[in-house]
């Protein structure tokens, strides 16, 4: 029996914004573990609907216990096929992961389903559910916790990506990176501590001028 997770998220942005920023997720600063994505398929039915399917390409290290199980000449990396389908008429996408290599490790399923917010039309709200599954004998419950907590650590990352490649379809300054904002903490940083080093300098040797004209 594997894990299942899920969750409701919103993101900020009416739902065609959104459906385009789909497709224009990579890169982006939260994104640098996507290395490849290629369309391998897209169709319109006759209902008018669109379906697509991708193959992206990510890195993904395995924990150490993990990398015993695999000769040192298996590939880190992760080839996920995504296959999604849009409803303009009702406003919906619905996109499922999964991924097809490394399977003997763990296989990470994923289904979310972008709608109209209910309660803000201006926004678009997010459903996303998770499957982690290993058929690894002995240590299957503890890749599935790995898995679970890996997914919900990219899911953080993919929705960050999201939020800033929106903002900037909407004119706006994406946030900073925690990289960014970390940098400039650290200059700033060292710029206070210069000035307060050139302060300290002053004030000795104003005291030291001071003390010359009492003797």
């Amino acid at each position: 029996m594997g894990k299942y997770c899920a969750s409701l998220g919103v993101l900020k942005g009416p739902w065609d914004q959104v459906f385009a920023a789909f497709w224009q997720r990579y890169p982006n600063p939260y994104s640098k573990h996507v290395l490849t994505e290629d369309i391998v398929h897209r169709e319109v039915t006759a209902d008018h609907k669109l379906l697509s399917r991708r193959l992206l390409t990510k890195t993904n290290r395995m924990p150490r216990w993990a990398e015993r199980f695999f000769p040192a000449n298996v590939a880190h990396s992760v080839y996920i096929l995504e296959d999604s389908i849009v409803d303009p008429k009702n406003r919906t996408m619905t996109t499922f992961t999964w991924n097809i290599n490394h399977a003997r490790l763990m296989v990470v399923e994923e289904r979310c389903i972008y709608r109209v917010n209910p309660e803000n039309s201006n926004w678009t709200e997010v459903k996303r559910e998770a499957w982690v599954s290993s058929s690894l004998f002995g240590v299957s419950r503890a890749v599935q916790e790995f898995g679970l907590a890996r997914f919900k650590s990219n899911v953080t990352k993919s929705t960050k990506g999201f939020e800033y490649v929106l903002a900037k379809m909407q004119g706006e300054a994406p946030s900073k990176t925690l990289v960014e904002t970390a940098k400039e903490a650290t200059e700033k940083a060292k710029e206070t501590a210069l000035a307060a080093t050139e302060k300290a300098k002053d004030l000795a040797s104003k005291a030291a001028t001071k003390k010359k004209q009492y003797v």
